[in-house]
């Protein structure tokens, strides 16, 4: 299984991803995270912000998922992932690809700021500081038409979404992405 997160920055995917990735992890599923920020420093280091760097980044990552899910690893890609022909390509490319929006009032993800981006896509064009790419602000966001999972995180808490996702996940785990527990008989 591949969750396919996308949303803005702040929404709260990296958060979800991990919550949801250890309670898998008590349950005896192999779960794997492919974090959009780690990646981009790694193997993705090569790649701007342009449409066409977006679109590869968001590819290999695709790739890497679909190594891990081909061993019934559940595999969250916990990425910006601004464009729907993106989604959609992986979607029909990969098994068990599933789209999860991670949304949130842009009032909220400015409240937020974590990474202090929306301070800097709001400075004063000609600013040497500006930030001219920040998706959902001056670069596009494609809302997802269909999504699997809908999560708002500016109407639910951090425990009610990540329930939402694991309720989710463990209603559409692909059999092969199940571990049986092995019960040891004492003699």
């Amino acid at each position: 299984m591949i969750l396919l997160f996308c949303g803005l920055s702040g929404a709260g995917k990296t958060t979800l991803a991990k919550n949801v990735a250890n309670e898998l992890t008590e349950l005896g599923i192999r779960t794997e995270i492919i974090d959009g920020d780690e990646y981009r420093n790694e193997i993705c280091r090569d790649l701007g912000f342009s449409k066409a760097d977006r679109c590869e980044n968001i590819r290999r990552l695709g790739f890497v998922a679909s190594r891990f899910s081909a061993h019934g690893i559940v595999t969250i890609v916990s990425a910006i992932n601004p464009y729907d022909e993106m989604r959609r390509e992986l979607a029909e490319k990969y098994e068990h690809v599933n789209i999860v929006h991670i949304d949130c009032q842009v009032k909220k993800l400015i409240s937020r700021d974590t990474k202090g981006l929306y301070k800097k896509a709001f400075l004063p064009d000609g600013h040497p500081d500006k930030l001219s790419n920040l998706t959902g602000i001056n670069a596009q966001f494609d809302v997802p038409y269909a999504p699997d999972l809908y999560i708002n995180t500016s109407e639910c808490t951090v425990i009610q979404s990540t329930s939402s996702l694991l309720y989710f996940i463990l209603n559409n785990l692909h059999p092969a992405d199940k571990v049986e527990k092995k019960v040891v008989h004492n003699s």
